[in-house]
């Protein structure tokens, strides 16, 4: 699975201005509605299932990436955005460091391997910190897009 498979170019943030976990979840569930992937009248119902997920356990994998994430009936297709924080902001992270780089993932709750996939495939790609680095230091969302683009070309997510 590519990262072009399943992140939408018009739900990519290369600045939010959230500065609390819910923050950051709901404007970047913003982004997938403003982006026609996600139903406004499902906005709501999808905030509180993937905060829901965040009380079982922070979605913070560390090294300043988190990966909230949801399987939701009201999408047919794994949907996702990409955000940056340029600042950092608290998440519950396992190793208690602030976030800058988050990938959201919507999934319908029949389709399971396409969210373990893609849950699997970011962790992979964000274990290079040079990557990372990169996503973080990107001057707008055509240049994440880029780099994801170039990733997937690379077949380090395949």
């Amino acid at each position: 699975m590519k990262f072009s498979d399943f992140v939408a170019d018009d739900a990519i943030r290369a600045t939010v201005v959230a500065d609390s976990k819910e923050g950051v979840i709901r404007e970047m569930t913003q982004s997938l509605v403003d982006a026609g992937k996600i139903s406004a009248a499902e906005f709501e119902s999808i905030v509180k299932a993937i905060m829901k997920r965040e009380d079982l356990g922070s979605t913070g994998i560390g090294r300043g990436v988190a990966v909230p994430h949801t399987k939701h009936p009201s999408v047919d297709r794994l949907v996702g955005a990409v955000a940056v924080s340029p600042k950092g902001i608290q998440f519950e992270s396992l190793d208690g460091e602030p976030v800058r780089l988050f990938f959201l993932l919507v999934s319908p709750p029949d389709r399971p391997g396409d969210h373990l996939r893609a849950l699997e495939n970011i962790s992979r790609q964000l274990r290079d910190e040079s990557f990372c680095k990169l996503l973080i230091s990107a001057k707008g969302p055509a240049e994440i897009q880029h780099l994801l683009e170039e990733a997937d070309v690379r077949g380090i997510v395949s």
